[in-house]
């Protein structure tokens, strides 16, 4: 079991790196021991969400300067495990949209953590029902892939009735497929009612570690004052080191 230790002005905050992840535990391991973090700020603080930081580039960078870009020259890919999700205090990788990144592999470096809020039944039963559809979608969104030859073809061929019966056909499949998927589960309803967390974010976003120490230090970073781009006003540097 790997920890991590980050430390910033307004305190140190002691990760534990899942080993149910370990492409991302192991990255983040060599990158902490290359030195590759220190002198890189929290760069995007956005209150009651989360704090990030991991780009090379907000080394040193100018006030105003966007951020948030930088990385190495690689992605990671996705280990999204059931069981791992986004209660607060959860580290998880940073990674490009959907629309240019459909198999979610992660940022080679960037990262945040989870601040969050605390939900009421109501709202997780949205949350529930919210994540049956990105499954349903995400099912249906990998058939549609493996039809893509045929998919084209229809298009060249202007064959709309066959790519509606085909696009129907996929859909319906998904559907079944997606049947037994509860969304929520029981021990996530509970962790996001009680301590916290950003359910809407599960499933989406590979999450490979958790706060053990130094809570309210992410506390008070994700309270700070931030202007353009969700930078915060005054930097926030950090160092990380391995503790264990």
């Amino acid at each position: 079991m790997k920890k991590v230790k980050i430390q910033t002005m307004l305190g140190d905050i002691v990760v534990r790196l899942y080993d149910e992840t370990p492409i991302h535990r192991d990255n983040f391991v060599k990158l902490v021991e290359e030195g590759y973090y220190d002198g890189t700020l929290f760069h995007r603080v956005i209150k009651d969400f989360m704090i990030q930081g991991g780009d090379p580039d907000s080394k040193g960078a100018p006030a105003g300067k966007m951020l948030g870009v930088g990385g190495p020259d690689y992605t990671l890919e996705a280990e999204i495990k059931e069981g791992l999700f986004h209660k607060r205090g959860a580290l998880a990788a940073a990674r490009q949209g959907d629309e240019v990144n459909p198999e979610r592999r992660s940022s080679g470096s960037q990262f945040y953590i989870v601040w969050g809020q605390v939900y009421n039944e109501g709202q997780l039963r949205q949350f529930s029902k919210q994540l049956k559809m990105q499954h349903a979608q995400a099912i249906f969104n990998q058939l549609a892939s493996e039809h893509r030859d045929e998919i084209m073809q229809m298009r060249r061929n202007r064959d709309r009735a066959g790519l509606q019966e085909l696009q129907d056909r996929l859909a319906a499949e998904a559907q079944k497929q997606a049947a037994d998927y509860a969304g929520l589960t029981e021990e996530q309803q509970k962790t996001y009612s009680t301590v916290g967390g950003t359910p809407h974010l599960d499933g989406q976003y590979t999450v490979f570690g958790e706060v053990e120490d130094g809570l309210d230090v992410v506390e008070m970073i994700q309270n700070t004052a931030t202007g353009r781009g969700d930078r915060p006003v005054d930097d926030i540097e950090m160092r990380i080191s391995i503790v264990e």
